[in-house]
């Protein structure tokens, strides 16, 4: 466990034991499940039980962001009972880019096992916890980056109001123009990354806030990697608000128009 670190960069601790109780004895793909939090004292819990439950050959990263509900604290409280649970707390809300790099650097430089397969999820429940084993076996399949896609066929939204389906739709619809891509959920946050992939891209991994998932799709596809969508239901969050701010949104859009302005390498 890492908190209150003054240098993200410095991730070269000893973490043995954290995750060795959930390794298998099969030849089960090893997978780290990254999951950033701010303020989801409501949902953490449960959601790292659930994940649990599947009974995955796993290890589960937390990156907190020093929230004030004490969503670090109920991490701690698991790792009590869990065997495979790391948290690192940052000193303050920096964004889900900036989370998401971190906790790619952390699994790359702290866990003693490497992973096969890093999965990222939102940790308010609006992504169900059963779909990761279908990412994964998309995965080993070859796929170096898989998508649980909301708009490709199968795919659904539940609890949206019609305007923010359409924002989204619009947002997706510009981000896969923009990137020369027939992705069709080019902002989902329910991911599978290969090993392989995050080694080629963490050194070029900018992004601040939620423009991250269009950022790793272009990586992907401007480094030859394969991409693949698959559906999945996404259920509007059960508890508390969502951490979605102005700013973000604004910082989003501006990446979409800035990248739109430059040319796409083939």
């Amino acid at each position: 466990m890492i908190e209150n670190p003054t240098d993200e960069e410095n991730f070269k601790v000893s973490i043995e034991g954290t995750y060795m109780r959930a390794e298998h004895k099969n030849s089960s793909p090893f997978v780290a499940v990254l999951l950033p939090t701010y303020c989801e004292a409501k949902n953490i819990e449960y959601l790292i039980r659930e994940i649990q439950e599947l009974r995955l050959n796993l290890t589960i990263v937390v990156i907190d962001d020093s929230s004030p509900d004490g969503t670090a604290d109920l991490t701690r409280k698991l790792q009590k009972k869990y065997g495979n649970i790391n948290l690192f707390v940052r000193p303050e809300k920096s964004g889900l880019g900036t989370a998401i790099s971190t906790g790619f650097k952390y699994v790359l430089s702290s866990l003693l096992k490497k992973p096969d397969y890093i999965v990222t999820m939102d940790a308010d429940y609006s992504h169900n916890p059963k779909d990761i084993p279908r990412l994964i076996e998309m995965a080993e399949k070859g796929y170096d980056l898989v998508i649980g896609s909301r708009y490709c066929k199968g795919g659904k939204t539940i609890g949206w109001h019609w305007t923010r389906w359409l924002i989204s739709h619009f947002a997706n619809f510009m981000a896969s123009k923009m990137i020369r891509t027939r992705i069709q959920d080019c902002t989902s946050g329910l991911r599978c990354y290969s090993l392989k992939y995050i080694k080629s891209v963490i050194s070029s991994l900018h992004s601040q806030t939620y423009e991250i998932q269009i950022e790793t799709i272009k990586q992907a596809r401007n480094r030859g990697f394969s991409i693949k969508e698959i559906p999945i239901t996404f259920a509007n969050r059960k508890h508390g608000k969502s951490k979605l701010t102005k700013a973000e949104i604004r910082s989003f859009l501006f990446y979409i128009v800035r990248s739109l302005m430059r040319p796409v390498r083939s």
